[in-house]
């Protein structure tokens, strides 16, 4: 690989890898620029999607330490660099392959795990990043909620406890 342009080429592949929080590797086989370009768009907040060219991609992501490509490298492949969410970068993929039936998604890796297809989809399947942490955040306030009704209960019980006593000597006085 003496040749400097190749060796630009995956130094900045190896980059894209380095600096991503996730990677998904797709098939674009039959798809129109101008397909790629609305693909590009959709995910353009939180991706960056490149074609690239094999050979030199599994050149990049060795060296980047991602394992997860190896020996799926085959045919026209393009890759979305994940910066942003990988849930919303799944699921701008999953939309688009509905009606594109030419994009195929052969895996991808995330905090250095790989994935499969089946976990690709299964990480479109959830839902946003913002929703997950509204229900958390609501499950939280009515942890807290409850446990504060708890520790309430023995003082009001108390307090009824001795309302009643003060009634009954009142009573019999």
């Amino acid at each position: 690989m003496a040749n400097p342009e190749k060796a630009a080429a995956v130094e900045e592949l190896k980059e894209l890898f380095n600096n991503s929080t996730a990677a998904v590797l797709t098939e674009y086989r039959g798809l129109s620029v101008g397909q790629l370009q609305t693909l590009r768009r959709s995910m353009r907040e939180n991706a960056t999607y490149a074609v690239v060219k094999n050979t030199l991609t599994e050149i990049a992501a060795k060296e980047a330490g991602v394992e997860a490509f190896a020996g799926k490298m085959t045919g026209p492949s393009a890759i979305a660099f994940v910066h942003g969410d990988t849930v919303d970068v799944a699921k701008a993929l999953r939309d688009f392959a509905k009606t594109n039936p030419q994009l195929i998604v052969r895996g991808g890796y995330m905090d250095g795990q790989p994935l499969d297809e089946d976990e690709v989809k299964k990480l479109a399947d959830l839902e946003s990043r913002e929703v997950l942490l509204g229900k958390l955040a609501g499950a939280l306030i009515g942890v807290q909620s409850k446990a504060a009704s708890t520790f309430q209960a023995p003082i009001s019980e108390f307090a009824r406890t001795v309302e009643a006593l003060r009634a009954k000597q009142e009573e019999a006085a």
